[in-house]
């Protein structure tokens, strides 16, 4: 984090594994940037005891609680916690749980995790995780032709992130660094461009993100990796191979993971 971005503290606290309320904490943090979330989850929570440590640790930090509650009593024991503690805490699923009770006259079935049901949504899910992982960076080339959609870019135009977003969305992600000492594999170019989507980025916002990246594992920001001049050499030639693939161009500059990937899935629906 740079000394001119601000952070806020939250816990995503949960009776299952906390993901749907870490989604909502990363899509509204999306909206203030240069603010940075501290995410701490606190998934699988059973009892009122493991709440209040969670409250507690809350309090001390100044942090927020956003909670996906469905069992009643713990949901009933986190708004008692948070009144006695005084801290900011959202329930992010009990009023919309409760409305749909009033509305159709039914009870839910208070039981944690059913968004995980293993059913073979999920292992399509689990699959295409598997394969992004496998083919990030081109490290296996022959996941290119398999891929539901191929991602090019330079380095740090966010590819490993979106694959990952992606194959959430149970789309088969591959992605390919655009490097001018590296030929591109040849397999993208036997590729159908409807399935490539082509990363570019602004050189200024580039030059920092990559300045960060080298602090952060403590080399100089100084490196050639990091220079305008670089930069612009590697744009370029992304630029040149982008339009002989004939692919689609998104620009990420200032934008989160989510909405570049909504952006992907739109062109993927509507093409």
């Amino acid at each position: 984090m740079s000394e001119h971005e601000t952070e806020v503290v939250v816990y995503v606290v949960s009776d299952a594994a906390g993901d749907t309320g870490e989604l909502v904490v990363r899509a509204a943090i999306a909206q203030f940037h240069p603010i940075h979330a501290n995410i701490r989850r606190a998934p699988f929570i059973t009892n009122e005891a493991s709440l209040q440590r969670i409250v507690e640790l809350a309090n001390e930090q100044g942090a927020i609680v956003l909670y996906t509650l469905v069992i009643p009593g713990l949901r009933d024991a986190m708004r008692r916690l948070a009144s006695q503690y005084s801290i900011s805490a959202i329930d992010l699923l009990g009023p919309f749980i409760e409305t749909l009770e009033a509305a159709t006259g039914r009870r839910s079935r208070k039981e944690p995790g059913l968004n995980h049901v293993l059913d073979a949504d999920y292992f399509r899910k689990v699959e295409a995780v598997e394969f992004a992982v496998k083919y990030d960076d081109a490290r296996d080339t022959s996941g290119i032709q398999k891929a539901d959609i191929v991602l090019v870019g330079v380095s740090r135009t966010s590819k490993t992130p979106l694959s990952m977003y992606l194959a959430h969305q149970k789309f088969k992600v591959a992605n390919v660094p655009l490097v001018p000492e590296l030929k591109p594999p040849d397999e993208l170019f036997k590729l159908d461009k409807g399935k490539i989507v082509g990363l570019t980025i602004d050189v200024g916002y580039l030059n920092v993100i990559r300045k960060e990246r080298l602090k952060a594992l403590g080399l100089p920001d100084t490196a050639s990796y990091a220079t305008t001049e670089r930069i612009e050499q590697e744009l370029l030639y992304a630029d040149d191979i982008m339009k002989k693939l004939g692919c689609v161009v998104i620009d990420v500059s200032h934008k989160a993971v989510e909405e570049t990937a909504s952006l992907i899935m739109e062109y993927m629906r509507c093409k």
